[in-house]
């Protein structure tokens, strides 16, 4: 979190974890990608397995009345510090706090002040219908068929009219910040669903350096593969698992790869031996995940502070020869993948007697794809049982 955020930012900030803020922030970078706001064709983009695009309008609509401190975008979107705001009152806030949020979801967008009841329901039923679209398309339902279910649409009004039976109404058929208030502190399931398409919408769940690193540690080969805000696809491949720690690892098999948008293999120069690094919760050394290069230079880096990376490579990686990966030298990333391509490592008394090929035919394979020669191949020793 930047020291120039603004003091509404910082307070809301301290409500997450240490290790949830990077996945907070980082998600709001690759939604802003390289512009000031968000758009609502970014959100719509990311939303789109866990919402109908009238729920991503109420959710952007929402982000762009949010109070900041002053640090408000334009009418084209939300400014960053909206984001963090709108995110941290949506999933750690009070009812006082989310109740502002339901309201500018609620409302038209003309609409300011009281909002109609008809207008609450509404936006009751579009809140059901992503809960239920986000449950279903992230396979946890749990043996539930909607599509087995009659009708659902019916099915999304009786419980948004259950939901909405505890809102206080004027006689005039409208509800205020108040009693919205009140209505949301008696009716918990709302922050539920508002937690559930928000995190799974923007990619919140999950996110993290801490996950990453666990997926990677003594896995086994690994093949990594980032997408970077500007559309950029790349990665590289780990001849054998991770270790945590301030030393260079890994061996001649390692390489770095683009996938678009041009497909290209980078394999060991041989200048140096600086193939793969992994630290993390250091004071003096970097901490993240990098390939190539050099401490601070290096030919794929993803930081610690989980979101964000580079591929610096003036004119090419040293380790690799790969050039620039990444659209721009400091990038942010929007997805990544890590694919476990072989068995993790044994116990070392049971494997030390094993030939490497025999140890791990998913790396030969890998490295016969990339044109690397097996010279070893048929030149083994033999086994002390057949001396």
């Amino acid at each position: 979190m930047g020291n120039t955020d603004s003091a509404v930012v910082q307070k809301r900030m301290v409500r997450f974890r240490p290790d949830e803020r990077p996945a907070v922030e980082g998600a709001c970078d690759r939604l802003l990608g390289a512009g000031k706001v968000l758009t609502l064709d970014a959100l719509k983009a990311s939303m789109a397995g866990a919402a109908s695009g009238s729920m991503a309008e109420r959710v952007h609509r929402a982000s762009r009345r949010t109070d900041a401190g002053g640090r408000g975008g334009d009418a084209g979107g939300a400014s960053r510090e909206q984001m963090l705001v709108f995110l941290a009152d949506v999933l750690r806030g009070t009812a006082e706090e989310r109740a502002p949020v339901v309201a500018g979801m609620a409302a038209p967008a003309e609409g300011e002040g009281a909002v109609a009841a008809g207008d609450v329901r509404e936006f009751l039923e579009d809140l059901v219908s992503a809960a239920i679209q986000t449950l279903t398309s992230r396979g946890r339902l749990r043996g539930w068929r909607p599509d087995r279910m009659g009708d659902g649409a019916r099915r999304v009004k009786l419980l948004a009219e259950q939901l909405s039976s505890e809102l206080k109404v004027t006689d005039q058929g409208t509800c205020d910040i108040p009693a919205i208030e009140d209505w949301l502190f008696r009716t918990p399931g709302i922050a539920l669903y508002l937690d559930l398409i928000t995190s799974e919408g923007l990619g919140l769940h999950g996110e993290s350096f801490t996950r990453l690193v666990s997926s990677c540690v003594r896995q086994g080969p690994t093949v990594l593969l980032v997408r970077d805000s500007r559309g950029y696809e790349f990665g590289g491949f780990a001849s054998q698992g991770w270790d945590i720690k301030p030393q260079f690892q890994g061996d001649t098999r390692c390489f770095l790869f683009s996938a678009h948008p041009s497909l290209r293999v980078y394999t060991y120069t041989g200048y140096n031996e600086h193939y793969m690094y992994l630290n993390q919760g250091q004071q003096t050394m970097p901490n993240g995940l990098g390939m190539g290069g050099q401490l601070g230079y290096f030919g794929l880096w993803l930081d610690s502070d989980f979101g964000r990376g580079h591929s610096k490579a003036r004119p090419k990686c040293t380790t690799y020869g790969s050039p620039q990966l990444s659209g721009e030298e400091e990038f942010v990333v929007d997805a990544l993948e890590v694919w476990g391509v072989g068995q993790p490592p044994e116990n070392q008394q049971t494997s030390v007697k094993r030939s490497v090929l025999d140890a791990d035919p998913e790396t030969q394979a890998m490295m016969e794809m990339t044109g690397k020669t097996l010279h070893s191949q048929g030149l083994r020793e033999p086994e002390e049982e057949e001396l």
